[in-house]
């Protein structure tokens, strides 16, 4: 496998998961589901999560990482496809890997935010680096069900996905879909 295609490999596999972030933020307006996952519990007066971990964001998250899932299910068939996908669709059903691939992400973020509001970091504040490797970390461990990742693959996501969540907070922010660049 050359280094070109292992890239193309390593990038194509975290899309559903990149959506999967990325949607909360763009639903965040919607009523739906508009309410904290953590029930607005407190531990020594701080939330649990915070009010910005909704069962809307999860919902539409890990239902974008399924629809998006599914697109690359139905484009498998092309030989280019499948020579970029580390997913054997074939052997492993889009829902499932839509809906691990999407938790995973979501559920790391929930618990980067629980760290954050035990050391009084406010939603929004930079918490460099592990504002970018949550999503990873947990994306990884729940993705690992499916697809135990080696460890080039590991390297390349601890140095792409930071660079990559960096550049795409700030094009939210300069799209003005939210207040922070980080």
């Amino acid at each position: 496998m050359s280094l070109v295609n292992f890239v193309l490999m390593c990038l194509y596999l975290m899309i559903p998961g990149a959506v999967a972030n990325m949607i909360p933020l763009l639903v965040r307006r919607v009523p739906f589901l508009d309410y904290p996952i953590d029930f607005n519990i407190k531990i020594k007066d701080k939330p649990l999560f915070g009010r910005n971990k909704t069962f809307r964001g999860f919902f539409f998250g890990v239902l974008g990482a399924i629809i998006v899932a599914y697109i690359m299910k139905l484009l498998y068939v092309y030989p280019f496809i499948q020579s970029i996908s580390f997913i054997d669709f074939t052997q492993v059903h889009w829902v499932y890997f839509g809906f691990m691939i999407g938790m995973g992400v979501l559920v790391g973020d929930a618990v980067e935010s629980a760290v954050k509001r035990r050391l009084n970091i406010n939603p929004g504040e930079p918490f460099f680096p592990w504002d970018q490797l949550d999503l990873l970390i947990g994306g990884v461990i729940f993705l690992s069900i499916i697809k135990l990742p080696t460890w080039q693959m590991l390297v390349f996501y601890f140095v792409a996905v930071p660079l990559v969540h960096i550049g795409l907070r700030h094009l939210a922010y300069y799209l003005k879909i939210t207040k922070e660049k980080w």
